[in-house]
């Protein structure tokens, strides 16, 4: 009886349709062939090239038809079927289904439709920036240069990811979330405070810990903590940009202190507290962002003394504290007797891949404790998957053994990118080696525009960026970091060689 309720349609013989050039598959890609495959009908059948109750070839058929292993289409067709795109009917074939998945929602009512009022609809959301433009796809370029990050390439990565994998069973979850806190996993904390104490001195426990998604995270936790609107925070000029988007969104005025060869202007910030001690103080004392100096021993010892003499709050970022080349690194702020107002900011991040956003904040336990209070608001947890299995790197010794490998690599390519920027671009830049650190701080001759040069080099496939965000307004410095530790030499060379022609005028 069903076969006689049935259309007539459904018993039309199979299709030859020229699947094997409607459905293109990228074994390149990540994205599964047998998703590939299912995702190539779904097209079609939302276009109407094939349409309902037509009759699909047998899964060794299409397989022949597309140089695919029958598994892959017998795998795609049952893809198809739990979607209810496809229906099987026995001994007869499989069939686009007549009940086709298509969701129409209904008005609620009675008039058109229409599209979001882009114009009427602004006056309800904090506007963050008066930038209309989305960002560059990246996606496109052939040469990414950004401004300091690592190279994954060498990341133990395979290593994380198998330990990732290990840990997602149902008892291992179970596990971590009944020995986890909003502070983050216990065990990468516990990792964490020992080695920020074998590497950087500090006198801490896993309650002075925080594991944050990124460095960022951890900037916006300590600067929500701190700030209220009306106060005010010392940074540098320059600073990291996002760092001053953080306490300006926090409804802060910023004060900002020169910055020069050697770090922050301590003197400049003494006057300041004279006048009235500011809300917070924000302090990059490793390779400063964006400039890349370092504040020396003489002012970190008088800034000291002027927390201890102010009770001044203040953030530490030390994002690349692991990364030093030609000398031995200045212990933290955090090392010495702060009275506890500094709050210490590391990534993890910087180490491994961007890819893996891991950053954490050091401070008082009562100071963690809160913190993770206000960080409850924003998400309960972290990946705690991700966090396990950084600790295991910890644990296991294979982050030292990466930081050295990294080191001893990332100083080559320094020495390498500044030879080549002395010999092929000469005084059209202006730059100091840093002595540590991922990026180099370089200034271009005011006769070559950054803007410029940036949509130059995206036309040949290059993606630098345009320096406009170190334009404060009162500094405009044609200045922009550039990453040498995530590009080898072959990368190097392509991006100098056209930065040469550029800037010689002799472009391609």
């Amino acid at each position: 009886m069903d076969c006689l309720n049935r259309p007539d349609y459904l018993f039309m013989p199979v299709q030859t349709l020229p699947f094997q050039s409607l459905i293109p598959i990228d074994r390149t890609a990540a994205t599964p062939i047998y998703q590939q495959v299912a995702n190539g009908m779904i097209k079609l059948i939302r276009e109407g090239k094939i349409k309902p109750g037509y009759a699909l070839p047998s899964s060794r058929v299409l397989a022949e038809q597309m140089g695919l292993n029958r598994t892959t289409v017998v795998a795609a067709y049952e893809e198809l079927k739990v979607q209810d795109w496809i229906e099987v009917l026995p001994r007869k074939g499989i069939f686009i289904s007549t009940q086709l998945p298509v969701i129409r929602p209904r008005s609620f009512r009675n008039d058109s439709p229409s599209t979001i009022d882009e114009e009427s609809s602004q006056d309800f959301f904090l506007k963050l920036t008066t930038q209309n433009a989305p960002p560059a796809d990246k996606r496109s370029y052939l040469l990414v240069v950004n401004d300091g990050y690592p190279d994954a390439r060498i990341a133990p990565l395979s290593i994380l990811f198998s330990k990732y994998r290990s840990l997602s069973d149902k008892n291992s979850l179970d596990r971590l979330l009944m020995n986890s806190t909003i502070a983050g996993s216990n065990k990468l904390r516990t990792e964490l405070a020992s080695f920020l104490s074998k590497t950087r001195g500090l006198d801490i426990t896993v309650d002075h810990v925080m594991a944050t998604r990124g460095a960022q995270m951890a900037i916006y936790i300590t600067a929500r903590m701190i700030l209220k609107p009306g106060s005010t925070v010392i940074v540098g000029q320059l600073s990291y940009h996002l760092a001053n988007e953080v306490f300006i969104q926090a409804g802060a005025n910023l004060r900002k202190v020169k910055v020069d060869e050697n770090g922050m202007d301590v003197d400049e910030i003494e006057k300041i507290c004279k006048e009235k001690r500011p809300d917070l103080l924000y302090v990059i004392p490793h390779h400063h962002h964006p400039t890349t100096v370092t504040l020396s021993p003489e002012r970190r010892m008088k800034l000291l003394q002027i927390i201890q003499k102010y009770r001044l709050p203040v953030i530490e970022d030390d994002y690349d504290y692991d990364f030093h080349y030609d000398n031995r690194p200045v212990l933290p702020l955090t090392s010495a007797d702060h009275k506890g107002f500094v709050v210490y900011i590391g990534s993890v991040t910087k180490t491994l891949a961007p890819s893996i956003r891991m950053g954490y904040i050091v401070a008082s336990k009562a100071f963690i404790w809160q913190a993770a209070q206000l960080r409850k608001v924003m998400e309960m947890r972290g990946d705690l998957l991700m966090e396990e299995s950084v600790a295991s790197l910890y644990s296991s010794g294979e982050m030292q053994r990466h930081i050295n490998r990294s080191v001893k690599l990332y100083k080559v390519r320094r020495d390498m990118f500044c030879e080549m920027l002395v010999r092929e671009l000469g005084d059209m830049v202006r730059f100091n080696k840093p002595l540590g650190g991922m990026a180099i701080w370089i200034t271009f001759d005011q006769r070559y525009p950054l803007p410029e040069l940036s949509k130059k080099l995206a036309i040949q496939g290059i993606y630098m960026n345009d320096g406009i965000q170190y334009d404060t307004g009162e500094i405009a410095p044609n200045s922009l970091r550039i990453g040498f530790a995530s590009m080898n030499e072959k990368e190097m060379k392509i991006l100098v060689e056209a930065l040469g022609k550029l800037l010689r005028g002799n472009e391609p």
